[in-house]
């Protein structure tokens, strides 16, 4: 969350440059609205330049135009894509913002992630170190599990109502770690609660399930043999929108997980040696799903089901016959392959 002194303090010292850069978008626009709306306070005149790539004229107009108030000109830039100049234009984007006298620019950038943090490009990194030279400049590092969890906990409480740690690790798990619907769903669940106490069973009751939590209930339905109660699961999502191909990738990676955590419990391996091993990134929650799973299920039974799997895949990229269909067949022979020892 945006620290509004620290932002106050640099705009009372006519910080000239705010630069704000991250891998999540929602981050940026969180902290450039939090930095535009002291900057407001001060009766400044904005202008907002929302391509990845405005002109320089255009960004020398919005700079240099005189207030009739006297004030400074705030110039938003919130799509910025500096890899979208040319090495002659950021030079001269640079000395604009080290020359300017009458603005204040905001800009915001959203990077693509390699391996989870943000990797400036020549380019843009010209350009953030000229903001850090003259203004501020500030990464954006996506929350941590533990941080969403205080966020969601603190927001609950925000409306008077209370939500324990664990119910926020269940909405974390149910509805993934997108912050912003992370958000509406705890405000729709205070609300149901009464703004009193929300429960893990009104997460279930209410909760917005990412597709993979709704594939996991598929899987335990798979694991006890209920052919029925799974082919009804499969409706509901399919009744949801969720297409053919998508769950049927769930499916698979659930399965591959299975036989990881399988494997490395076969050689004393913990699901958390395994969640390092593989490489996984952000929430262990599916290996740990995978771990109680795979527990019902032999070796063998598993690399029967990822054959099941992999026949189901190359059927739906393939087969005339309807993709409904072919996901129903699998999930029959799923049961009938293993689990519920």
């Amino acid at each position: 969350m945006a620290d509004l002194v620290k932002l106050r303090q640099r705009i009372e010292q006519g910080c000239p440059v705010f630069y704000f850069y991250s891998t999540e978008s929602y981050l940026v626009r969180q902290e450039a609205a939090a930095v535009c709306g002291l900057l407001r306070e001060g009766d400044a005149e904005a202008t907002i330049l929302d391509e990845p790539a405005p002109s320089l004229e255009a960004i020398v107009m919005a700079a240099g135009t005189i207030s009739f108030f006297g004030t400074r000109r705030l110039v938003e830039l919130p799509n910025l894509e500096p890899t979208a100049y040319s090495d002659k234009d950021i030079a001269e984007f640079c000395e604009i913002l080290s020359s300017a006298e009458n603005a204040v620019f905001v800009l915001s950038s959203t990077m693509n992630a390699e391996r989870g943090t943000a990797q400036p490009a020549k380019r843009m990194q010209k350009l953030l170190d000229t903001c850090a030279k003259i203004g501020y400049v500030q990464l954006l590092a996506k929350p941590t599990e533990m941080q969403l969890r205080q966020q969601i906990v603190q927001r609950a409480a925000a409306q008077g109502a209370n939500l324990s740690d664990s119910v926020a690790k269940t909405m974390l798990e149910r509805s993934g770690e997108d912050a912003y619907l992370l958000e509406n769903e705890t405000d729709k669940l205070c609300a149901l609660a009464g703004y009193g106490t929300v429960t893990s069973g009104m997460v279930a009751q209410a909760g917005t399930a990412q597709l993979d939590a709704r594939v996991f209930d598929l899987i335990d339905l798979v694991t006890v043999r209920n052919s029925t109660g799974a082919c009804q699961k499969l409706q509901e999502l399919l009744r949801l929108q969720n297409e053919p191909i998508p769950i049927a990738a769930s499916l698979i990676g659930s399965y591959v997980d299975m036989y990881r955590v399988r494997l490395g419990q076969a050689a004393r391996r913990s699901y958390s040696t395994v969640f390092k091993d593989f490489g996984y990134k952000g929430n262990s929650f599916r290996l740990k799903h995978a771990q109680d799973a795979a527990a019902h299920y032999t070796v063998p039974q598993l690399e029967a089901c990822l054959l099941i799997l992999l026949e189901l895949d190359k059927g739906l990229k393939s087969s005339p016959v309807g993709p409904e269909i072919q996901l129903e067949t699998g999930i029959c022979r799923l049961c009938a392959a293993g689990g519920h020892l």
